[in-house]
């Protein structure tokens, strides 16, 4: 594990482009993350509001982006109603209890882009991932311990996965982070995923990338380093 400060880099291999995914990843250092922010309260509501305003199983069903990410699984080979893209999840949670997922204002505000946008996103901690990352195809020798789980669990062959440099992966697809790199109120140093899909243009990743940034920026502070973008 990475305990101090280091330039981490982030690749991509072909194959996993091939898929038709497109991604971006930046670090923002020096954030201040809290439990929450009465400004940020006043903001995430608005946005909630105007998310549920048009919410709908038909919706979630039918939308584009959210299409791109099942056509992903399955050129993968992985669909199947427990791989669902983590948007979709989030959008899912919020029309069942018409209330937003409450973790933490750094994850509160990447998980408010991602119901906004239909894009998959996902944070870690800088301190606790072991190297550097890419996104491959998986060997199922990788370690997994997903987020919120008591034990690790194993992965399949084929998958991609975001895989650090002591071959753990920190989040398989866009579907599930793990425990070793999940954000907490001491995370000073975050890296950060912004996924797409086929459905999703370069133009409109980096609209959503450029949003998380600012947002990131007003209420939790910090700087940007961009590690990859497809435009």
């Amino acid at each position: 594990m990475n305990t101090g400060h280091r330039s981490i880099t982030f690749d991509v291999d072909d194959d996993v482009l091939a898929l038709g995914l497109t991604v971006a990843c930046f670090v923002m250092e020096g954030v201040d993350n809290r439990e929450s922010l009465p400004e940020f309260e006043l903001y995430q509501e608005q946005v909630v509001k105007t998310v549920l305003r048009d919410l709908s199983s038909e919706n979630i069903k039918g939308d584009p982006l959210l299409r791109g990410f099942r056509l992903l699984h399955e050129r993968a080979g992985c669909a199947n109603r427990k791989t669902i893209a983590a948007s979709e999840n989030l959008l899912k949670h919020l029309l069942k209890t018409g209330c937003f997922l409450r973790v933490n204002l750094l994850v509160d505000i990447y998980n408010l882009v991602s119901l906004s946008s239909r894009l998959s996103l996902g944070a870690h901690d800088v301190k606790r991932l072991g190297g550097n990352v890419r996104l491959k195809m998986t060997t199922g020798q990788e370690g997994f311990w997903p987020i919120g789980s008591q034990e690790p669990d194993s992965v399949r062959l084929g998958e991609y996965a975001y895989i650090d440099d002591d071959d753990d992966i920190i989040c398989r697809l866009e579907v599930r982070q793990v425990e070793k790199t999940k954000v907490t109120l001491d995370t000073r140093e975050c890296f950060y995923i912004v996924q797409g899909n086929p459905a999703a243009s370069s133009d409109y990743l980096k609209a959503v990338t450029e949003d998380l940034i600012e947002l990131t920026r007003r209420f939790c502070g910090g700087k940007e380093r961009i590690l990859y973008k497809p435009w």
